[in-house]
């Protein structure tokens, strides 16, 4: 029971504090995951990271379930998908409660405001650690940068780039650079 209980724990504190998506969570549940409780390593913890990002669903869910399903099995996922979404679910109820009271108000706007920036940097900073540990570098940073214009620029949809991601990485491996 005790680490089930942890794990809730851990992903409940990390739904409560952590605003501006689940992108935006990487930072909080890598510290949490790899360096605080030791669950898994910065290796598996990316590997799951990219197998949360191909999967439909929320981010901060799918991967609360992965790193669940790491430690506990299916019981294990069960949990820390409560945990991870239990807050979201408390947080947008009561503000479905009151929001008309306050949606209107100049300050809570103001504040708005003032979040919008924090949330991109909090997003932006996770993506260049996660391109540090995948060994992104100037010889491969075409493909990642490619894909984000693909996505924006043309409107591609993004399956198609993970589908081609996934491919290419195939033959790479596979034809061109075998690993040893």
């Amino acid at each position: 029971m005790g680490l089930y209980w942890t794990l809730f724990k851990t992903f409940f504190k990390i739904g409560v504090v952590t605003f501006g998506g689940g992108y935006a969570m990487i930072p909080m549940i890598e510290e949490e995951v790899v360096h605080k409780n030791q669950w898994i390593n910065k290796d598996r913890f990316v590997d799951l990271l990219a197998i949360a990002q191909s999967c439909p669903g929320a981010f901060a869910v799918n991967i609360s379930i992965f790193i669940g399903y790491a430690l506990r099995k299916s019981k294990g996922g069960v949990i820390a998908a409560l945990g991870c979404a239990l807050p979201s679910f408390i947080i947008i109820l009561l503000i479905a409660m009151f929001f008309h009271q306050f949606e209107d108000n100049r300050i809570v706007a103001a504040i708005f405001r003032g979040i919008r920036p924090a949330v991109v940097a909090l997003i932006a900073v996770p993506t260049f650690e996660l391109a540090k540990s995948a060994k992104i570098n100037l010889t491969n940073c075409w493909i990642p940068i490619g894909g984000g214009l693909l996505i924006w620029l043309l409107g591609v949809n993004p399956i198609y780039i993970i589908i081609a991601a996934g491919i290419g990485g195939f033959i790479y491996g596979k034809f061109i650079k075998p690993t040893e």
